[in-house]
């Protein structure tokens, strides 16, 4: 038996082997997403997302037991797809997220995955969604997908997740940030953490006016207050685990409303096509690059480092070439 068979069994060692060859984009981890990619499809994925220190793995932490213990009556398997900022040394994750995550190593039915951003913007690993499809693909029904904390650049969860809930905390700040930096623009659930800390029903407020705002904008754009989904806000505390059972129920009722009313079918479609289009420009541009002589490369890297070319020009040169 194969290592992509091994894992599609359930094996845990093969599944973490499996998951390192499609972090480092290895023909035997490309090979395995081809395989596997029939079996995917099924699981439920939930981003969890917002700026650092707003205790967004303590929060996961607590949400993964939650739904491991019973989510909503079922027995599923949760993963958990914690994404580290990279080590300046070895390039790998800091593995903080799996530091905070101890509790859930206990539990036979979740399986903990640190992966390095390595560079990549956005707030996700540039495998992350390798490794979900992997995950899905091997029965785990539940994958939380938590971002690094980046901030603005966190928006790439929201073609990725089917639920997006965006962790916010008082004391970080202005709360007019959060609006700013645009990550309530993709939230399908609003958790303020941190609720025993001052501040909190102040931040929430801040938040819940927002949301309003964002509601009235809608409708004067002539949205159906009917066919569209009321983000909720809940109020948690991560280290009591106060309020995760809400923040589940919520997350629970969007994937219903998901379901209701056509926008799971959509997503997937959207998280289908915006794989498509980033496969297919990897591999042009790979295709493009390996036909330039390096020689013609460097020299038109030199002529727009000194400012003789603008980059569009550039292209347009080596296009030609």
């Amino acid at each position: 038996m194969d290592l992509i068979e091994k894992a599609a069994a359930g094996d845990t060692l093969a599944i973490s082997r499996l998951l390192s060859e499609v972090e480092n984009d290895t023909p035997l981890g490309q090979r395995a997403l081809d395989a596997l990619y029939p079996r995917a499809g099924r699981a439920i994925i939930i981003g969890v997302t917002g700026p650092s220190g707003s205790g967004k793995s303590t929060l996961v932490n607590r949400l993964a037991l939650a739904l491991a213990s019973n989510p909503e009556g079922n027995a599923l398997k949760v993963g958990v797809l914690a994404v580290d900022p990279s080590s300046p040394f070895s390039g790998g994750a800091l593995l903080g997220d799996r530091v905070r995550m101890r509790d859930l190593g206990t539990l036979p039915n979740v399986f903990i995955r640190s992966m390095a951003t390595r560079g990549a913007l956005g707030g996700l690993a540039r495998a992350a969604e390798g490794a979900a499809q992997v995950l899905d693909a091997v029965a785990f029904g539940i994958i939380i997908v938590e971002t690094v904390g980046a901030g603005q650049a966190e928006v790439d969860i929201a073609r990725m997740a089917h639920t997006t809930v965006v962790v916010e905390a008082p004391g970080l700040g202005d709360d007019i940030q959060a609006a700013k930096a645009g990550i309530l623009e993709i939230a399908d659930v609003l958790a303020v953490n941190k609720a025993d800390k001052p501040g909190a029903e102040a931040t929430a407020r801040s938040l819940r006016v927002m949301l309003e705002i964002g509601t009235e904008m809608m409708g004067k754009e002539g949205a159906d207050d009917a066919a569209r989904w009321q983000i909720p806000l809940v109020m948690t505390c991560a280290l009591d685990g106060a309020g995760v059972d809400e923040l589940k129920n919520a997350i629970w009722s969007h994937q219903r409303w998901l379901n209701a009313h056509g926008g799971m079918e959509a997503r997937n479609r959207a998280r289908a096509s915006d794989a498509l289009e980033r496969a297919a420009r990897e591999h042009l541009f790979r295709e493009w690059r390996q036909g330039l002589r390096d020689d013609v490369y460097r020299a038109v890297v030199d002529e727009v480092v000194a400012h003789r070319i603008s980059p569009r020009k550039a292209l347009e040169r080596l296009l030609k070439t």
